[in-house]
């Protein structure tokens, strides 16, 4: 006879059944793997899907040269006024709002999508920038944001000389 609290998810890893006790339950493992499957299904969506309002955030990419950091992020769809880039000792936040409308029709049918939704994306630096010259551009939906490193964060680069053995 199946025990049927081998069905409830368990809250106190202390009651769980040991794993060689359940290890043949054709049940209890249909039950682990359509687990599986809805966690890898929604792992794409990570935190986001919980409504923190944030499953818009832009994917972004960071280059890190001797004299400044380069963060880009894809912003595809969204206007450039409604971008804010702030900076705030060693954290830079870029926020924005996404408003996306398509209508089609085709004779008597009317075929209309809206989507809209706010974002904020949140990324430590490694360094202080203080009064530094921050400069941001947009184009094309790609907004690229250049950090100056201050003189005490940059490394001097020097050349060695590669001589024959």
């Amino acid at each position: 006879m199946m025990d049927f609290r081998s069905l409830v998810p368990w809250r106190d890893r202390s009651q769980a059944p040991t794993a060689r006790d359940d290890f043949f339950d054709p049940f209890l493992n249909f039950r682990r793997e359509v687990d599986r499957i809805f966690d890898s299904f929604f792992e794409g969506f990570g935190a986001r899907a919980g409504g923190d309002g944030n499953w818009l955030a832009p994917a972004v990419d960071i280059a890190e040269s001797d004299k400044e950091l380069v963060l880009t992020a894809e912003l595809p769809g969204v206007n450039e006024k409604d971008v804010e880039v702030t900076l705030a000792d060693d954290l830079l936040t870029i926020k924005g709002q996404k408003k996306a409308e398509h209508e089609e029709k085709n004779g008597s049918f009317t075929y209309a999508e809206r989507r809209y939704g706010s974002f904020s994306r949140s990324i430590r630096l490694p360094f202080h920038a203080g009064d530094a010259e921050v400069d941001a551009k947009y184009d094309k939906g790609v907004l690229t944001i250049r950090i100056p490193k201050p003189a005490e964060v940059q490394k001097a680069v020097r050349r060695i000389e590669v001589r024959p053995a």
